[in-house]
């Protein structure tokens, strides 16, 4: 508690100076850390460090869990293969340039090449919280900026990998590369797709039992979670939390979750932050002044010209490239893990670790004064160099993937590619649940069935296989079956299937390709559990998959599945459409056919407000139709005639721009009219007695007229007590009654000449 106290106070000052200065505040995170650091020996220092580690690591956790939710993979392949393009040219580049540094101070070969991984990997969270800073989040240069950077997290697990394998000797194109990109795919794949299948359910289910309290402890535990797993299968917790965030963006939650994991988000940033302050050791800025100041400007100009060139090649601007390219330079939480995995592996010097940690301070503290000169950079160079050059400059950006024709071919082999390995793993996944968990389950509990053998066999069958087969051929049979079917009647599988008559046995090939697969599958899982030939379980799995093909129950089980999965994946983009933020999909068919729609807000003063559609008769009187009305947050769709009128309703109407723009006029025209006797609403109150003549004795408050006629109201009866007592509406009134009423002046006089 004392070192936390101690950080928090001093991070607290330390901040309201940089705010006071409009400096970004990660900065004075960093002067906090160093000024509570063991090495600033004229200020008290924090006493555990392992402590404040690893609270750092918390951090970064709940920092790449707001990553995650504020940029969803969904985002990344959207910008098609403009962001892999970028990332591999920096990670390239920026590798090379760091062995080439490493050997001109005379290094040993394997402190250049740790060193040229180190400089390729920047840092997601200093660039994430410096955008915050600096306002710039949503800005679409930075978006690039965080696919990379996201990309780039992932590509370091198999760096790592490669860089075990040169330091042990061995090829780094081995298996082990292989298997480790292959272990992220999968993965990857695994959680998204599962993911967002099931936790979006999961949410909707317990929507009413929710509050922030419950939804800010839900979405930590899952957070939680994920980077637990992601650290038993072999990746780091950041990036499991990050996988989390990124799944619960798709949900209709996101946003809210987002608000609430904020503050959290900024204690534990603070910290990590302050750590990395900590980690600068005066002694080693001073021992090796040179190759620090050294590095430092080779990640300056590197990423200023490799990063801009990068993202150039991956179809941006120069302008937008430079600013991309600026972001970049600076080194981070995974430059540290690669030196510390080549000190573990006992390949790479002792001053090298000290050193990273030197120029990733410093590049830190450079990253938003870098961020803020790419623009006066352009500039300089935009004016400074012909503009023929700016032009073949920009020229050399190319195009998006995504946004250029592709062949019929090419669209079709790249969905059904992608639908095979995404089903292809979460078949494999279910197999190997159901082979770790269910089967040894089975075993146990079917083993001493009294129908059964000592051994669990039955007529030479051995039981628990059996069931366990069985069951886990029904559970991959709606993915098996979704695998082989899907995209065989889509319309480039019809075009190419009419175009021309050569294309019919390439089209039948794929079919069999899959259906191959799917058998594949089935025959594993025969295999494993039984001990025919490979002749009888190959004809048994062509059977099985023959039967899962024409099944109407594994059919209805598939389409479901898919359905369920596409729509958690749209749920926030639905949710979006309702609540007014998004235009609806089916407006582009409207505009084929000239109408389209429109969003109104009711006045509130208008004249339409209390009155039931029907009332208005608004189809007949201008042509238009009311799809749906929101209000407050409840979105009511196709209004019956019978809806009523509110003000600051909004109206979504469909019509023709004619039709709308009578509406429109309308609508804002159609109010009330300022009261220009504004003084004579005050309310008043006065005091009524019954005399002996009055018209109003014997009679209820109902007859007398006193709401109806003169617009009053009778708030009491006076009966000798000091307060006043409420009068029954089957009280008739009698003499000597005394009454307090409300209402304007001019009624109440009219009133009271009445009694």
């Amino acid at each position: 508690m004392t070192d936390l106290a101690l950080i928090l106070v001093v991070a607290g000052i330390v901040t309201l100076v940089f705010k006071k200065l409009k400096q970004p505040l990660v900065l004075g995170y960093i002067v906090a850390g160093f000024l509570v650091s063991p090495h600033m020996p004229y200020t008290a220092s924090v006493a555990d460090t392992e402590n404040i580690h690893l609270w750092a690591d918390i951090g970064v956790m709940f920092l790449l869990f707001s990553l995650g939710l504020d940029f969803s993979f969904k985002k990344i392949l959207k910008m098609g293969a403009s962001p892999v393009i970028s990332t591999i040219t920096i990670i390239f580049c920026m590798s090379m340039l760091g062995v080439f540094v490493g050997h001109a101070f005379g290094w040993s070969r394997m402190d250049c090449i740790f060193l040229g991984g180190m400089l390729a990997m920047s840092s997601t969270t200093i660039i994430y919280k410096a955008f915050d800073d600096l306002g710039l989040r949503q800005q679409q240069f930075a978006s690039l900026v965080m696919s990379v950077l996201i990309l780039e997290d992932i590509l370091a697990i198999v760096m790592m990998v490669m860089l075990s394998a040169i330091a042990s000797g061995n090829s780094p194109d081995g298996s082990q590369m292989v298997g480790s990109v292959v272990k992220i795919g999968f993965f990857l794949v695994l959680w998204l797709v599962v993911g967002i299948f099931a936790i979006p359910l999961f949410l909707r289910s317990v929507r009413r039992l929710i509050n922030n309290e419950t939804l800010l402890i839900v979405s930590l535990g899952m957070c939680c979670a994920m980077a637990v797993i992601s650290t038993k299968v072999g990746f780091s917790s950041a990036f499991g939390a990050f996988i989390m965030g990124s799944i619960l963006a798709e949900t209709v939650e996101a946003e809210k979750i987002e608000k609430l994991v904020e503050p959290v988000k900024n204690l534990f940033g603070a910290i990590f932050f302050v750590s990395v302050g900590m980690l600068v050791d005066p002694q080693v800025l001073v021992s090796y002044s040179v190759p620090i100041i050294s590095l430092v400007l080779t990640i300056l100009v590197g990423q200023a010209v490799f990063g801009s060139f990068a993202f150039m090649l991956g179809g941006e601007s120069l302008k937008s490239a430079m600013r991309c390219g600026f972001s970049m330079a600076q080194i981070g939480e995974f430059s540290f893990i690669i030196a510390s995995l080549g000190l573990s592996l006992g390949v790479i010097s002792d001053f090298l670790y000290p050193v990273v940690v030197a120029v990733s301070v410093i590049t830190t503290f450079l990253t938003p004064y870098m961020i803020r000169l790419a623009t006066p950079a352009y500039n300089a160079i935009e004016h400074r160099l012909p503009s023929r050059l700016i032009s073949m400059l920009n020229q050399l950006s190319i195009s998006h993937p995504a946004s250029q024709e592709q062949s019929l071919w090419k669209r079709l082999l790249t969905q059904m590619t992608v639908y095979t390995t995404v089903y292809s793993i979460l078949s494999s996944a279910a197999v190997a649940m159901m082979f770790t968990f269910v089967h040894p389950i089975m075993e146990k509990a079917l083993i001493h069935m009294p129908l059964l053998a000592p051994t669990g066999e039955i007529k030479g069958f051995y039981v628990p296989n059996i069931v366990t087969g069985v069951l886990t051929v029904l559970i991959i049979s709606p993915f098996l079956r979704a695998m082989i079917m899907k995209k065989n009647r889509s319309e480039e599988w019809k075009r190419l299937w009419a175009e021309s008559n050569r294309n019919h046995l390439p089209l039948l090939f794929t079919v069999l390709l899959r259906v191959g697969v799917a058998v594949g599958f089935v025959f594993y899982v025969c295999h494993r559990l039984s001990h025919f030939s490979n002749a009888v379980i190959v004809t048994a799995g062509i059977v099985i998959v023959a039967l899962m093909v024409i099944s109407r129950t594994v059919k209805h089980r598939s389409i479901l599945l898919e359905r369920l999965f596409i729509n958690n994946l749209r749920s926030r983009d639905i949710e979006a459409q309702v609540m007014g933020k998004k235009r609806p999909l089916y407006e582009g068919r409207l505009l084929d056919r000239d109408i389209h729609i429109a969003d109104f807000e009711v006045p509130a003063n208008s004249k339409w407000m209390g009155n039931a559609l029907k009332n208005l008769n608004l189809g007949k009187k201008y042509g238009v139709h009311i799809s749906s009305i929101l209000r407050g947050g409840r979105r009511m769709n196709i209004p019956d005639g019978d809806s009523v009128i509110f003000p600051y309703d909004h109206l979504r109407v469909i019509g023709s721009d004619d039709q709308l723009s009578k509406f429109a006029y309308d609508l804002s025209h159609e109010v009330q009219s300022e009261d220009t006797d504004i003084e004579k609403r005050e309310m008043k109150l006065r005091q009524l007695i019954i005399s002996s003549d009055s018209p109003l004795i014997g009679q209820t408050l109902q007859e007398s007229g006193i709401r109806s006629t003169y617009s009053c109201m009778v708030v009491g009866l006076e009966e000798g007590k000091k307060n006043l007592s409420p009068v029954a509406p089957q009280r008739r009134l009698q003499e000597g009654d005394i009454l307090w009423v409300v209402g304007e002046e001019e009624p109440l006089q009219e009133l009271l000449k009445q009694c």
